[in-house]
């Protein structure tokens, strides 16, 4: 490892199984004898309970699970309403028994029960309140749970001025918080995806034609009717019908309540691009040219079969809206966008080709078609393939960009490149040796031998890396900004 002094914190963020969601749980739509799906022969088998017994049955459920859940009650409520189409026609049920209902239609997920790992970092909105020389932070983070399901969780804390992270302490509550539709699509944007995906084609195209440049999920609804009015059959539009209908879905806006702390909330995979995880969010404090703010981070969308780069954008971490990332350099895992434009441009870092680091430049956040290679593993513990650890740094010496390297064993371990601030398409810098490696506490876990971070922060003279370890925790390292930039300028 390299000469450079690292200071690991002793504080560590660990898996906790006692933190769960109230997700809904809807049984297969498989029918059963007499022709009747699962769900409705539960919702039968819950309305022939005797009316004397609700009582008692739904206390037992609320003094077991209540005090796990905020606002619990409200969440059998609103499962109870997924499925309410079940009920027999006219049927009028008491509130004890749609909430009994509901808790039938609910399960306990335990968001990080399998792994806790894949820490990004940026400055919090919030700097009120704050002792001179402290920062305020949040902390994303890649939650495992049940089925190898990834979501993305939060905590707050603050950099003191001595550079050592103190996390806040967090809620025994976990929210998922409330899914729609965005309040517009952009048909340009739409119709480029579109031919990216395959789907670019007479009926696509008839079916944007009737839309105005910016147009709501009900508009493009009645439009895909449409074709069926048309009078063509169904044998030629139901597949371009199917992926306008997923690309719409992909794209979706997750909000929280006020009353929510940021630990509280839990942004789950709610896209069909991303059924199986939303992996290894990069989040970023971007800073426009006028001055305001806007976070940023791109992640990996896994449907068990694929995987798709995406987009989060946010103001204040309360409500965040999902996008579809597009275009030639939109490939692959570990896109990381820079801080701010560059010449004009928005830039960002790639591995489109899962080995080498490259990087793109584009007029449109959502668009990235021209990309150049960076980087090509050369040191012996990144032969295997190079990444990046999240957004580029800004430094008066340049863009310090933190890597991952994998070698030998498959061991994952830190580096660092300089690239130049007006032309960061030039490295001028780069380690010989890994900046932070497994320790012998770290190299057990999930995933041994494996330490990655997302993202770190620049706080005075430390460089603040929170850094997941073997996907069995999460660890802090602090060093010197001063002599990490001499080791990569000498």
């Amino acid at each position: 490892m390299t000469s450079l002094t690292v200071t690991r914190a002793r504080q560590r963020l660990l898996p906790d199984a006692r933190r769960v969601l109230a997700k809904p749980y809807l049984p297969g739509d498989e029918l059963i004898a007499p022709g009747k799906s699962r769900a409705a022969q539960l919702m039968e088998r819950v309305l022939n309970i005797p009316e004397e017994q609700l009582s008692s049955l739904l206390a037992g459920v609320l003094t077991e699970f209540a005090s796990r859940h905020r606002a619990f009650e409200t969440v059998l409520e609103d499962h109870f309403e997924l499925v309410a189409h079940n009920l027999p026609e006219g049927a009028d049920i008491s509130a004890a028994r749609r909430q009994l209902i509901g808790a039938y239609f609910t399960h306990e997920y335990a968001v990080e029960g399998a792994a806790l790992f894949n820490p990004s970092i940026v400055i919090a909105p919030d700097q009120a309140n704050l002792a001179d020389g402290d920062q305020r932070v949040v902390v994303s983070l890649r939650a495992v749970g049940e089925g190898h399901i990834s979501s993305i969780e939060f905590r707050t804390g603050v950099i003191e001025a001595s550079g050592e992270l103190r996390f806040d302490s967090t809620s025994p509550y976990l929210v998922a918080g409330q899914r729609t539709p965005p309040t517009s699509y952009i048909k340009y944007r739409f119709g480029e995806k579109l031919n990216e995906l395959g789907a670019g084609n007479a009926l696509s195209t008839t079916v944007l034609a009737r839309l105005p440049e910016s147009f709501t999920l009900q508009e493009l609804e009645a439009s895909l009717v449409q074709l069926e009015a048309d009078g063509l059959p169904p044998a030629i539009w139901f597949e371009t019908v199917q992926i306008i209908r997923v690309l719409a879905a992909s794209n979706y806006v997750t909000h929280f309540g006020a009353e929510t702390g940021l630990a509280e909330r839990v942004l789950f995979p709610a896209g069909p691009n991303e059924t199986r995880g939303m992996e290894d969010a990069r989040f970023v404090r971007f800073v426009r040219d006028d001055g305001t703010v806007k976070y940023y981070a791109t992640y990996t969308a896994y449907d068990g079969f694929s995987i798709l780069p995406q987009l989060i954008e946010t103001d204040d971490f309360v409500t965040f809206s999902i996008s579809t990332l597009n275009g030639a350099a939109a490939q692959n895992k570990g896109m990381a966008l820079f801080p701010r434009t560059i010449n004009g441009q928005y830039v960002m870092l790639s591995r489109k080709d899962r080995e080498n680091l490259f990087i793109a430049t584009s007029a449109d956040v959502h668009f990235w078609n021209d990309a150049v290679e960076l980087y090509k593993p050369t040191m012996p513990w990144e032969l295997l393939q190079i990444g990046n650890c999240g957004s580029p740094l800004e430094t008066p010496a340049g863009w310090l960009v933190l890597t991952h390297g994998v070698g030998p064993m498959r061991r994952y371990t830190l580096g660092a490149l300089l690239l130049d601030l007006n032309d960061p398409t030039r490295v001028i810098g780069q380690l010989t040796q890994p900046l932070l490696e497994p320790d012998a506490s770290e190299r057990e876990g999930y995933v041994p031998n494996v330490l990655y971070t997302c993202g770190a922060i620049i706080h005075g003279d430390h460089v603040i890396l929170p850094y997941g370890f073997s996907d069995a925790g999460i660890g802090v390292a602090r060093l010197s900004l001063r002599e990490l930039l001499a080791t990569l300028t000498g």
